[in-house]
């Protein structure tokens, strides 16, 4: 496989969100504006790319009994660095995102790269791979995130389009159902094409 489409295949081809149904929990959740869902992809990206690489390079030091395990693991101890370094210098931003970031330890997102590509790839791989499916994640709770807070606010980013309030049910959890749907159907429409 080339590395090009080792990169790209985590932005339409195989997202974690609109295709693969992966990492759910977060994408519902923390969605409720762009900011918080970038911040939160792009933590994911980080924990992802940096277990991709350890797993890579560990892969036949660890065991098969106890593979898993130790993959969450290294999983684990990237998540307490993005805790830390954001419960330090983001602490408004750690406040929002709350219990979403010690829950990346359990994203099925992470641990399944780790399983199926970086366990069975060399390093430059499975980085790659990391990045790819990281930043099509961020892409899309980013959209995600965008769409409700235009709808629910009236803003993006803070910038406010209109004035007067907008519809409360995309800021509340219904909302983020309804918006993900519909981007699964345009994904879905885009990947038959």
């Amino acid at each position: 496989m080339d590395k090009l489409s080792i990169f790209s295949r985590g932005f339409i081809k195989e997202n974690a969100v609109f295709v693969l149904f992966l990492g759910l929990c977060p994408t519902l959740g923390t969605t409720t504006s762009a900011i918080n869902g970038l911040a939160m992809g792009l933590a994911t990206t980080f924990v992802l790319v940096m277990s991709n690489i350890v797993v890579s390079l560990v892969k036949s030091l660890i065991p098969d009994k106890v593979r898993i395990p130790a993959f969450i693991v290294i999983i684990a101890t990237f998540v307490t660095v993005v805790e830390l370094t954001m419960q330090a210098f983001l602490p408004d931003l750690f406040e929002v995102l709350g219990l979403f970031i010690p829950l990346i330890v359990v994203n099925c997102l992470i641990l399944g790269r780790a399983e199926a590509f970086a366990s069975k790839s060399n390093v430059f791989d499975s980085t790659l791979d990391g990045f790819g499916m990281g930043l099509g994640f961020s892409l899309a709770l980013t959209i995600l995130g965008g769409i409700r807070e235009i709808l629910g606010s009236g803003a993006l980013f803070g910038f406010s389009f209109f004035e007067g309030d907008g519809m409360l049910i995309f800021v509340l959890a219904p909302g983020a159902f309804i918006v993900l749907g519909y981007l699964i159907a345009i994904s879905n429409k885009i990947n038959k094409t």
